[in-house]
């Protein structure tokens, strides 16, 4: 059976946190007959505030605690069970957090060579100097998770899954990175070799150099991925689903020289994601991963994906160029995947419309399903009617708002990652015009059917 879903980042909530508007967002959510809410990696952004740079693969976004959550009473029993089943990253991360603020908040890079090469003797020194504020970055995840925990349950007692993001590289600046330089392409200072992002393409004309630090996959293989397996499980306590981003990395990865200031120069890297994979199904046997397959896709990316049967992505908007076999046509739409009119990195697709001139929005129009009322209703129309287990429809669309209202515009860095949504935007008459729609296009499930993507 098909379904649909919903995408909006919890930062987009009205109030951009987790507070009583997450409950009344999973009751609308049921109310127009959608199952999947899914978003964007939740863990603590840099100041430009996006959620693909993190200071950490495993801690959540402090910035989503509600003031009335940060200051109610810790129950110290439970506290320290916390704290001793996440041991493996919150030392590290409140360690890093703790040192970064000390040092003006500059990257671990810059810090004096004792903290930088993590000498034993000054890290204990500062856990000793810093632990008031150690216990309280500890005290912030843990109320954070238990938060978390409310929401995932409320979720599943509604019959919605949560579907995550798993970035395929993690910030140069984070505990991740600053506390196992082993696992990632160093030279002997500490500073990347190599960095991560594309070569130019539908965004950008001179590629994304997202400056991430490669990883020296030979040392993961060596400890049979232990790094990325306990990633995965950290992703999968909080969520039902995953998207892993930029899914073709698991092929291969483009390597930008770490002088380079574009991603021109760069060049493709084979990686093992094929082994990865294998002791990834092993740990998750059900497989609860989906591939995001944009961009440059070879064939041998496309083996991958389905020798492991995952579900790819389609992005609508990018479906009008007139190439027969391009695979985000509404012509050439599959099963096994997740169908988007747009993503967080595309325009709204009102904006996307609008930018059109005349004679391209009739031949978008003269594919879409008719009749189904103006833009974003045809598009989002293809997308439910679509042979995809899954149509997720971002937020904006849903809500009809134009290109003000996007989320981020790749290779820029003003701006982004800050739209939230109000209730005044959403008609009462919102819901159910969603619930008629999806029972039309056989996408509205009956409670106690829920099925897997």
């Amino acid at each position: 059976m098909k379904q649909a879903g919903v995408l909006l980042h919890p930062t987009s909530l009205p109030e951009g946190v987790l507070d009583q508007h997450v409950e009344r967002f999973l009751a609308w959510m049921v109310h127009s007959g959608l199952r999947v809410w899914q978003m964007l990696p939740l863990g603590p952004p840099h100041r430009d505030r996006s959620p693909y740079q993190a200071y950490s693969s495993h801690a959540l976004n402090p910035a989503l605690l509600p003031v009335a959550v940060a200051s109610g009473e810790v129950d110290e029993e439970e506290f320290a069970a916390f704290v001793v089943s996440h041991a493996f990253w919150i030392e590290d991360y409140a360690l890093f957090v703790a040192l970064r603020e000390r040092y003006d908040d500059c990257s671990w890079s810059s810090w004096p060579e004792p903290f930088r090469h993590r000498e034993a003797a000054a890290l204990e020194r500062a856990r000793v100097e810093l632990a008031p504020r150690l216990e309280h970055l500890k005290i912030e995840q843990f109320l954070l998770f238990k938060r978390w925990g409310q929401v995932r349950k409320l979720a599943r007692q509604h019959g919605i899954k949560l579907f995550g993001d798993v970035p395929i590289a993690v910030a140069y600046d984070s505990a991740d990175v600053w506390a196992a330089p082993q696992l990632f392409k160093l030279d002997a200072d500490l500073n990347p070799t190599v960095v991560a992002g594309v070569p130019p393409d539908y965004f950008s004309e001179t590629g994304q150099r997202w400056g991430n630090p490669h990883y020296n996959w030979q040392q993961m293989q060596r400890n049979g991925f232990a790094w990325w397996r306990a990633r995965m499980a950290s992703a999968l306590q909080l969520f039902d689903l995953v998207r892993i981003d930029h899914f073709r990395g698991l092929q291969a990865l483009w390597e930008i020289p770490a002088s380079c200031e574009t991603a021109i120069d760069g060049q493709w890297v084979e990686t093992p994601g094929r082994e990865l994979l294998e002791v990834l199904s092993k740990d998750f046997p059900e497989r609860p991963f989906v591939a995001e397959d944009l961009g440059i896709i070879t064939p041998e990316v496309v083996a991958l994906r389905k020798a492991f049967d995952l579900p790819g992505l389609s992005v609508l908007q990018f479906g009008f160029d007139g190439h027969v076999d391009n695979p985000h046509n509404v012509r050439n739409q599959v099963e096994n995947s997740v169908v988007y009119t747009g993503t967080h990195d595309n325009n709204t697709t009102c904006g996307w419309f609008q930018s059109l001139d005349a004679a391209l929005q009739e031949q978008v129009l003269a594919q879409l399903p008719i009749p189904s009322g103006g833009m974003p209703w045809p598009l989002i129309e293809a997308a439910l009617r679509s042979p995809a287990r899954l149509a997720v429809i971002p937020m904006q669309d849903w809500l009809g708002l134009d290109e003000r209202y996007r989320m981020n515009t790749p290779g820029t860095t003003e701006g982004n990652w800050c739209w939230r949504f109000s209730w005044s935007q959403v008609p009462e008459t919102l819901a159910g015009e969603i619930r008629r729609r999806l029972r039309e296009s056989d996408r509205l499930i009956d409670e106690g059917m829920q099925r897997d993507v």
